[in-house]
Formats: structure tokens, C-alpha cells, sequence
């Protein structure tokens, strides 16, 4: 994938950013740290690809306000909300606005990587289809025509597709 895949942090406790950022960093990953919502916001660029791990609880917007205002700018990108104050109710609505995971503080740092892992296959899948709709809008209209019966498993040779075009015009 040409995408470099980067974990953006947010959260408003700078030694859980730091953590994170230090394990992650020895695990691989590129991260980008932010205090809150807003420092995101006003960062945020549409080429950004990864995922979010988010406090739900930040000064401003929370994470899950965050997220929606990612989404309202057409970002897909994958969250992870961590938070010290879980309950059933924020859980079910991170899940509700797609979250990837929702983690409880202090978290094991196994549980991190998975929700990372989890996001990022989510994050190649989606840069996939979208390099492959990008391919999709440079073809010819005879190459579309051609793609659509291929898809429709309507198989023609080259012989039969010249015919029907003779057919067409005769």
C-alpha cells in the first residue's frame, strides 16, 4: 500500500499520549499526538490515512463528537475511543458511530495493537476501493461497456463483439 498508515492520538493527558506514542513507535507505527478535538480539526487534511485513537472524555468535543465532526468533513478514517469513565451506554454509542473498539484505561498495551490492527485492515480495504474507483473513472466507455458484461458474466470474444457492433451499424 503506498499509503503510510499513522496513528493519530488524541488525548488530553500528555503522559498517555507519550506512552502511547512510545510503545507504538517501538511496535512500528508512525503516530501523531493532539491534546484535543480542535488541534485535529484544525490539522486534519483529507489525504490522512490510518486511525484515531481518541479519549472519549477531551476539554471541547469529546471523541465521539470528534468522529462525527471527521465524518461531517468526509473523513472515514477508523476510531478507537479509550476512556477512564466506561459504561454501557457511551460504549454502545461509540459502536452506533462506528467505532472500531471501544477501550477501558488502563488498557493492555496487546489490546492497543489489536484495535490498531483491526482499524488499519479497515483503513487498506477502504483505500483500496477508493484507488480502484479512481481506476474505475479513467476508463473509455467501450472499456466500461466491456467491464459491465464481464461482470455480468457475459463472456463475447473479440469476434462476436465486432459482429454485434457490425449488427449495430448495418
Amino acid at each position: 500500500m503506498p499509503e503510510r498508515l499513522t496513528v493519530y492520538i488524541v488525548d488530553d493527558d500528555a503522559s498517555v499520549r507519550d506512552s502511547l506514542a512510545l510503545m507504538l513507535s517501538l511496535s512500528g507505527y508512525t503516530s501523531a499526538l493532539f491534546a484535543d478535538a480542535e488541534a485535529v480539526l484544525d490539522a486534519w487534511r483529507p489525504e490522512w490515512a490510518g486511525c484515531v485513537i481518541a479519549d472519549l472524555r477531551l476539554p471541547g468535543k469529546s471523541g465521539i463528537e470528534l468522529q462525527a465532526a471527521l465524518r461531517a468533513r468526509g473523513s472515514r478514517l477508523p476510531f478507537v475511543i479509550i476512556t477512564a469513565h466506561g459504561d454501557v451506554a457511551t460504549a454502545r454509542a461509540a459502536f452506533q458511530a462506528e467505532a472500531v473498539d471501544f477501550l477501558e484505561k488502563p488498557f493492555d498495551h496487546a489490546q492497543v495493537r489489536a484495535a490498531i490492527e483491526n482499524a488499519f485492515s479497515r483503513e487498506q480495504l477502504r483505500l483500496a476501493r477508493s484507488h480502484e474507483n479512481e481506476r474505475l473513472a479513467t476508463l473509455t466507455a467501450r472499456e466500461r461497456e466491456v467491464l459491465e458484461h464481464a461482470a455480468q458474466g457475459q463472456r463475447r470474444g473479440a469476434g462476436a463483439l465486432r459482429a454485434r457492433r457490425r449488427t449495430a451499424q448495418g
